[in-house]
């Protein structure tokens, strides 16, 4: 049986933010009491996780529980009504650039530098 869109979200959300922070899946699932294994099932949606889960998953990942579904919700408010939402979040696939990028953002300790580099990229962009 294929995995529930919001169930692949919600894994595609959980990788997302872990990766973000550098944290393995054997870290995370330490964290949280699972096995890397079942967070790779997590991940990719083939476990669904349940609201006690989700919620260590938030503070393990320092992220409101809402985090996990805002893509969700905007997905929903666009598709019509009765039909099944085929494609959720396309956006969910981070690079591993994006992810380097914002890891060396956050290293820079002056607020005035990554302030300006904040403003560079924008008018770039």
């Amino acid at each position: 049986m294929a995995s529930h869109p919001v169930d692949v979200l919600v894994g595609n959300r959980i990788r997302q933010r872990r990766a973000l922070l550098g944290m393995s899946q054997t870290a995370l699932g330490k964290a949280v009491g699972l096995t890397f294994q079942q967070i790779q099932k997590y991940e990719r949606g083939a476990n669904r996780a349940s609201a006690s889960k989700l919620y260590e998953f938030a503070t393990v990942l320092d992220v409101p529980v809402s985090f996990f579904f805002e893509s969700a919700v905007e997905a929903e408010t666009t598709s019509k009504r009765g039909r099944r939402m085929e494609t959720i979040d396309e956006g969910v696939s981070t690079k591993r650039e994006t992810l380097e990028l914002v890891r060396a953002f956050y290293k820079i300790r002056k607020a005035n530098v990554r302030r300006e580099i904040l403003d560079l990229i924008k008018a770039v962009g």
